[in-house]
């Protein structure tokens, strides 16, 4: 995580003088270290070079910038961000020619970079604008558990209760994880900003979570309430079996009777009746179970993928907590750098003083050395001046001795 300088060159560098917009103006005294830097957090690259502790370029490469040599050992480029044009003067024309590569590089990395964060931008509004359109169906539904409305029995209208029709939220598991990847794709944010939209999310996926939870409840009860329809369905059909019977009973016993033509053509038409109705009823009891056979294996199928969906939204949720806690663990890491950062300026502040003072007291020594120099030295020349002249006496009192003692010799 973080900046890490990747080019590195040292150059003298100038800004362009903002009232006249034609003049350079030198912000450093010497050559500087001038760097290329990538932020990995943020997928940029910026040039960045300190006089000191003071930031005399921070400029970020983006695909608009272009980079120009006005001369052999001279080039120079426009930040719009900072408002000002940047001047950079090298030892020689390699130096300038390799900074240069170094720019375009960097700045064709920049485009790459940004194309693919549009791309995945794209990525991520298609699988929310598929959702939203409303097409995705459960694989069941209230006519595919109660059967269609031709097939319903006055009986079973009766006792039976209104379906909740199934929400959007009972979407298959694969376009599910299509939109949980998409809601993952942040933008460059602080850290601070990320846990705040991953503990949006998490809540987000924990209603989600309770929602599944309710429509699975309301599946398995649809699926108890069709188990229980199929058993009136056999208990209407067992009672018409016994009508029936006991119809066929009463007309072997009454045989010897004799039955006016109506009375027997009514007898007929009422035990006709109910066989028609009893093979109806049955007819359509095999059907339906069938039918609810059918679903019931589509219920236990759906049943299991919103267990398996649920399971693994708890892992994600999982995943994402011990995330934010990364995250939270890295806050306090930063803070503690920052604070030790600061810590560490602040010295370097009072060693930069010290330092100043030192100077100024080495100077102070260094003319006052200068001073006592002088002074010896002048010291040393008035001594050989007055050895000179005594060296003169000494030789005149030697010829004057000389002269003494000729003189008394003669005399």
């Amino acid at each position: 995580m973080g900046e890490q300088p990747i080019f590195s060159t040292r150059a003298h560098v100038f800004q362009i003088d903002p009232n006249t917009k034609k003049n350079w103006v030198p912000t450093s005294k010497h050559a500087v270290t001038v760097s290329y830097f990538y932020d990995s957090t943020r997928n940029v690259y910026r040039i960045i070079s300190l006089d000191g502790s003071k930031a005399i370029i921070n400029s970020t490469i983006t695909p608009n910038m272009t980079f120009t040599k006005t001369s052999q050992k001279f080039g120079q480029w426009a930040d719009s961000r900072a408002n000002t044009v940047y001047g950079l003067g090298f030892s020689s024309e390699h130096h300038l020619t390799k900074f240069a590569e170094k720019f375009q590089e960097f700045k064709e990395a920049a485009r790459l970079a940004k194309e693919k964060s549009q791309e995945k931008m794209e990525l991520t509004s298609t699988p929310s604008q598929e959702s939203a359109g409303g097409d995705l169906q459960s694989p069941l539904t209230p006519e595919s558990i109660n059967g269609t409305d031709d097939e319903r029995t006055h009986e079973v209208t009766q006792n039976s209760e209104p379906r909740a029709e199934p929400t959007q939220n009972a979407l298959p598991f694969s376009h599910r994880k299509n939109i949980f990847k998409g809601a993952l794709v942040l933008p460059n944010q602080t850290g601070h900003g990320k846990a705040i939209v991953r503990s949006a999310i998490s809540k987000h996926w924990e209603a989600e979570l309770a929602t599944l939870k309710g429509n699975n409840a309301k599946l398995t009860a649809a699926l108890l309430e069709s188990t229980a329809n199929v058993k009136q369905w056999k208990q209407q059909l067992a009672a018409y079996q016994e009508e029936a019977e006991r119809l066929h009973k009463r007309k072997d016993e009454d045989t010897f009777i004799p039955f006016k033509d109506d009375e027997a053509r009514g007898i007929q038409r009422t035990e006709e009746k109910i066989v028609h109705e009893t093979t109806s009823l049955a007819y359509s009891f095999v059907t339906e179970l069938e039918c609810v056979s059918s679903q019931a294996n589509a219920v236990h199928t759906h049943k299991a993928e919103l267990n398996q969906t649920i399971q693994e939204l708890e892992e994600t949720l999982k995943k994402k907590e011990e995330e934010i806690e990364k995250l939270k663990q890295e806050i306090d890491n930063a803070r503690e750098l920052q604070e030790q950062r600061d810590s560490l300026t602040q010295k370097l502040q009072d060693v930069e003083i010290r330092n100043k003072d030192l100077e100024g007291q080495l100077s102070d020594l260094e003319q006052r050395l200068e001073k006592s120099q002088n002074e010896q030295e002048a010291f040393r020349n008035n001594l050989k001046t007055l050895l000179e002249i005594l060296d003169g006496k000494i030789f005149e009192l030697t010829e004057l001795r000389d002269n003494l003692a000729k003189l008394l010799e003669c005399s």
